[in-house]
């Protein structure tokens, strides 16, 4: 399959017309440690088997186009694993990510038959496609080569029709209420992430 896979520096153009108001949207970062790991990358795809990939400096984090997108209301962002993702976005980009939707919340309330929720297990199941996780622990600061950046893509372009999916089995399962609780409490999360709450606050 084909990918459009576009690379910006810094922050989108200010000519972009994205042609969906539903969007995937994934990051790269150093590491996990949020104010140690900076955030390098965050790649966006509309579900046409495009790509956008905006490679920060890391200087000033100056994307107003990004945050734009990030932070406006009527456009939905679908993520896998969304925490860390928008832990990384609020540290770096000051800003909120909002209409939040989570491939693998979805997967862990719907896919109760497996213990799988990676999203190369997804993009299996669903897309029927084997995808390489060759380049998950590389780095992403320096400058990028063509195959670091097909495994960017990779990470957002099947995300659409993963969602969809899952939702399908929420829905017949009457599990799309919770899903729907559990993506509600998603920022409170984050915000105790970054206060270095990390421990399972509803634990005994």
């Amino acid at each position: 399959m084909s990918i459009d896979i576009k690379l910006h520096k810094n922050d989108l153009p200010d000519d972009l017309q994205l042609s969906n108001n539903v969007l995937a949207i994934d990051g790269e970062f150093m590491g996990l440690n949020v104010r140690r790991d900076p955030l390098c990358l965050i790649q966006i795809s509309t579900g046409n088997n495009d790509a956008h990939i905006v490679q920060f400096d890391r200087e000033n984090y100056k994307a107003p186009n990004l945050i734009k997108i990030l932070n406006d209301e009527n456009i939905t962002k679908i993520f896998h694993y969304s925490r860390a993702d928008i832990a990384h976005i609020k540290y770096y980009l000051k800003t909120d990510t909002n209409n939040i939707l989570d491939t693998k919340i979805a997967s862990k309330l719907a896919r109760s038959y497996s213990d799988s929720h990676s999203l190369k297990t997804l993009i299996k199941e669903f897309a029927n496609v084997d995808v390489s996780k060759q380049f998950q622990n590389s780095d992403f600061g320096g400058e990028l080569t063509p195959a670091q950046l097909k495994y960017c893509a990779n990470d957002v372009i099947y995300l659409h029709k993963i969602h969809d999916e899952l939702i399908k089995i929420l829905d017949r399962e009457n599990r799309t209420e919770l899903y729907k609780d559990c993506l509600r409490f998603l920022k409170t999360r984050v915000d105790l992430d970054l206060a270095l709450f990390k421990d399972d606050i509803w634990a005994h």
